[in-house]
């Protein structure tokens, strides 16, 4: 069986079909939609081989237009807005059977020391990852055993997720929560060394539990649910060079939850306590 992993790096390796376009593959899934991360990381490897690749991407800012169909492949194509001497600029059209499906303008910054540096530290001490029961294995000890789909799901999980707060399964769990998780994460297996195979892989791991955020306040995050959700924009900084495949602890809140929409945002820190990616995240909500 292919590593998740060498199947996360080969979802990002588009093909290219013509000078600024390029073609992604889109698994077939039993989810309704196609997954906005892996949307959103496809469009930034398009955005990226435009580039000469001596410029990392320093920020993204995007639009989820459409819900995207399992299984059909997406075409990207890529506007070289700027070319400068310090910024690179690329906007990418995501296009699914003749309809925009996801936009993302992208841009890049060559290296450059500012003078000074400065950060705030992480909002509060969490426990190392090794001390922490992957996702799964917290699913197993409280179900007994995996759900069929949910097993097919875990085999193909390209990420090693570790909650840092016990997931919560009953109502009476969220009464009094605040809006606030966080999760430990790494892919499950090397990436290779190509720095835009990283960023892309981060940004795919960026969507899958930033909204959650949003529901603590109101539901368990597993078990039966109340609310369809979806996301609707996404911005990222990325502040520091980093490794997807090695652990980053992922510190989400959300500040505002109002009107069917709630705002989710996170930080990205290293084990070193060293931030590495800023994330904004506007979502959908609908009683189902």
């Amino acid at each position: 069986m292919t590593n998740p992993a060498e199947s996360l790096v080969a979802l990002l390796d588009l093909e290219r079909i013509e000078v600024d376009i390029f073609r992604g593959r889109s698994p077939q899934e039993s989810l309704q939609r196609v997954f906005g991360g892996q949307v959103a990381g496809q469009a930034l490897v398009a955005a990226g081989r435009t580039t000469d690749g001596d410029r990392p991407v320093h920020s993204l800012h995007a639009y989820f237009l459409r819900p995207g169909r399992p299984g059909v492949p997406i075409v990207y194509q890529v506007e070289r807005v700027r070319d400068g001497r310090s910024f690179t600029t690329r906007r990418v059209t995501a296009v699914q059977q003749g309809r925009t499906i996801f936009n993302l303008t992208a841009s890049f910054h060559k290296p450059e020391q500012g003078g000074f540096e400065h950060q705030l530290p992480p909002a509060r001490q969490v426990p190392d990852p090794g001390s922490l029961p992957t996702v799964t294995d917290e699913i197993r000890e409280h179900l007994g055993a995996l759900p069929e789909q949910l097993e097919r799901m875990a085999r193909r999980q390209p990420f090693d997720i570790r909650y840092v707060d016990r997931l919560r399964w009953d109502p009476d769990e969220v009464e009094g929560a605040e809006p606030r998780s966080a999760v430990w994460m790494r892919a499950v297996g090397p990436l290779g060394d190509d720095p835009l195979v990283h960023t892309c892989a981060l940004t795919y791991a960026s969507d899958m539990t930033l909204l959650d955020a949003v529901r603590i306040p109101v539901e368990p995050l597993w078990g039966p649910r109340g609310f369809d959700m979806a996301s609707l924009d996404h911005a990222m900084w990325f502040h520091r060079p980093f490794r997807a495949d090695e652990w980053f602890l992922y510190d989400q809140e959300s500040p505002i939850a109002t009107g069917g929409r709630g705002l989710a945002r996170g930080r990205i820190y290293d084990l070193e306590g060293r931030m590495l990616v800023s994330v904004v995240q506007e979502g959908l909500f609908r009683a189902l």
